[in-house]
This record gives structure tokens, sequence and C-alpha cells, in this order.
């Protein structure tokens, strides 16, 4: 399985990105899709998963109410919609996929079975 992730930039506080990840590979044993940010100076933190069993989702309480994920399984592609925002959400941001739950994006340590590039946001205030 390989992951792709796009559509990172440079933006001002208040503003929005979307970001794309392309999948390829054989994903049928793989349910959890999600994303991660890793801040400068900082570990990498799961923000977002969604769980394609039961379409169930998982924010991390930071980006809550501002991000919303998606996925087009017509086009193999996890999106990350980023709404307001701001400079603590600068980071690199890539995407994964895992047999195991999103509840797990709420550990700082986990790390899922395929973790892809990541693409890099940039929030000036």
């Amino acid at each position: 399985v390989q992951l792709q992730a796009s559509g990172g930039g440079s933006v001002q506080s208040g503003g929005s990105l979307k970001l794309s990840c392309v999948v390829s590979g054989d994903t049928r044993d793989y349910y959890a899709f999600g994303w991660f940010r890793q801040a400068p100076g900082k570990e990498r933190e799961g923000i977002s998963c969604l769980n394609l069993r039961d379409e169930s989702t998982y924010y991390r309480d930071s980006v809550k109410g501002r991000f919303t994920i998606a996925r087009d399984n017509s086009k193999k592609t996890l999106y990350l919609q980023m709404d307001d925002l701001n400079p603590d959400d600068t980071g690199i941001y890539t995407c994964g996929t895992d047999m195991r739950p999103c509840l797990l994006y709420g550990n700082r340590r986990y790390v899922p079975t395929f973790l892809g590039k990541g693409t890099q946001v940039s929030v000036s205030s």
C-alpha cells in the first residue's frame, strides 16, 4: 500500500486548505484511513481518522469543528478540508491506513501500518 499526500501550502490565519491523499495498492484489509500532523519540534500526532466500516470519524480536540475528513472511494482518495486555520496548524501532514481502529489516533505513540509522504502546511498570523 502506498499513500501520497498533496495540497499543502502557505496561508494566513483564518484561511482554508484542502489536502488530498491518493491511495494505491491492495487496501481490502484496511479500514481506518486518517491524517497525521508533525509540527516543528514536536512529535507526530494523529488528528483525524475515518472508519470505512461504519463511517465513524475521529478528530483531535484541537481540530474539531474546523477540519473535515472524507473519502472518495471511486478515486481512492482521502481528503482533509481544513478551515479557520491558525499558526498552531503549521506542520507536515501525512496520511496513513491501518486495520486497527481509529481510537488509536488519540495515542501520541501510535504509528499506522502504512504512512505516506507528507505535505507542508504553513499558517502565518
